[in-house]
């Protein structure tokens, strides 16, 4: 399957302006990065945690999230500086690996927190003024969840497992990483559209953009490795309240048929209703689920809480009957690895995304929606006006001067095995399950 986005040649105006620019963020960067690991070597000793701490600076995360959408025009400057950055603290030797023998955290007292405070200083998550020592401290827990917020991981300030793999890709793969997503930025349609929905996969979230900034970001539930959420430009045209669920062909063979040999009650149980071609309705006890081939039937599930799609489904134009949902799982949305669905996109808190796409559709306030809702009456919308939805495959972006951002490469099309952290972990997670993309069990 591919994941490739539109193409368009940049002008030569933009070409010259961005070579100009990395030109001098490279040259910036690099006293810069020299300068910080001049700093780093000759720092002054700070002393034990117990004297250093400071309750306030513990409390406060500097902020790395920003509401510029992350295909803004203005953030492929941004990438351009970090990829001048990168090119510096690769040039000087990058960063050193952090191998603790102990769970670091804070309060701890280890010689591996000087190593941990050297890699967070030259990645400018760290102030150089923090100094060396063996100390986690509140300036080493506050620079630890920056590191974890640029990361997308749980702002927790330990070094869990995910948290030492992601700050342990070296310098070199990580400036490849910013290479490979300024390429993508490069070939995506420029015209966004002033008012739109963005799908980043490896993020796993949704933005709702109008005039270039983020009114609204949802958490998202994507397609997992073996069934991809694919890469799209298109446009939003419907959203159904109380959805019926069909199965596609796919789910009814991999997922339906088995679970049905194994129990006989699991259509009548979640509400799953059989059809013919003619539109009769079939007994499920009256099929043989022992045949080779599944049988020929629409299987559909009513609307209701245990529905797949709960409230929402929202249609988009695509040729892999992919679009975005609700989800009666909530508890999902908050698991750190979010990758598997069978394609569709899950959306947290969808009834928010409901209203900001409905306000141009008269009659559509958020009161009038939850009536509906509550009447499980199957209600489809056609929007006044077709809303663009670019679904996209980022794992590196910088909406924000000298903060970047990284994602795992869940589909490993960066070409770095260990940028792909949870892809295996992820998987192994979720085999021999079905996901709510399909239906509860």
């Amino acid at each position: 399957m591919s994941h490739k986005f539109e193409f368009v040649a940049l002008s030569r105006r933009s070409l010259l302006r961005g070579a100009a620019t990395a030109a001098m963020s490279a040259v910036a960067g690099t006293a810069m990065a020299q300068t910080a690991i001049d700093e780093v070597i000759n720092a002054p000793r700070r002393g034990n945690w117990d004297d250093q701490f400071d309750a306030k600076a513990s409390r406060v995360t500097a902020a790395v999230n920003s509401n510029t959408p992350i295909l803004s025009e203005s953030n492929q400057f941004n990438l351009l500086q970090a990829i001048g950055d990168y090119q510096a603290i690769v040039a000087n030797g990058g960063w050193p690996q952090v191998n603790p023998g102990v769970k670091l955290k804070i309060g701890v007292v280890d010689p591996s927190v000087r190593v941990l405070r050297q890699r967070l200083m030259i990645s400018g998550d760290l102030a150089r003024s923090a100094g060396v020592s063996d100390s986690f401290d509140s300036y080493v827990d506050g620079a630890v969840k920056r590191f974890q917020a640029r990361h997308g991981l749980p702002e927790d300030g330990v070094l869990g497992e995910f948290t030492l793999k992601a700050m342990n890709v070296s310098a070199d793969v990580r400036l490849q990483q910013l290479n490979k997503n300024m390429q993508r930025f490069q070939e995506m349609k420029p015209d966004l559209g002033s008012r739109y929905v963005l799908v980043n996969i490896p993020a796993a979230y949704v933005e709702a953009v109008e005039n270039d900034r983020v009114a609204l970001r949802n958490t998202a539930v994507v397609g997992r490795i073996d069934r991809p959420t694919h890469a799209i430009s298109s446009k939003i045209y419907e959203v159904i309240l109380n959805p019926y669920w069909t199965a596609p062909r796919s789910i009814i063979e991999k997922d339906i048929v088995p679970l049905m040999r194994k129990d006989p009650t699991y259509l009548t149980r979640n509400q799953i209703r059989l059809f013919d071609g003619n539109g009769q309705e079939v007994a499920p006890e009256t099929v043989d689920w022992n045949a080779e081939k599944a049988p020929n039937l629409m299987f559909r599930q009513d609307p209701g809480k245990i529905n797949a799609m709960s409230s929402t489904k929202i249609n988009f134009h695509n040729p892999n009957n992919e679009y975005m949902h609700d989800t009666p799982q909530q508890g999902l949305f908050n698991k750190l690895i979010r990758f598997e669905s069978s394609g569709c996109i899950r959306v947290q808190n969808v009834r928010d995304l409901n209203v900001w796409l409905l306000k141009e559709t008269p009659g559509w306030s958020r009161q009038e929606m939850e009536r509906v809702i509550a009447s499980r009456v199957n209600t489809p919308i056609t929007l006044a006006q077709e809303v663009p939805v670019h679904i996209v495959y980022i794992t590196a972006w910088s909406a924000k001067d000298r903060v970047v951002q990284f994602r795992d490469d869940i589909y490993q099309l960066d070409g770095y095995q260990e940028l792909a952290l949870q892809t295996n972990i992820g998987v192994e997670q979720i085999s021999g399950s079905v996901e709510d993309d399909l239906l509860p069990q």
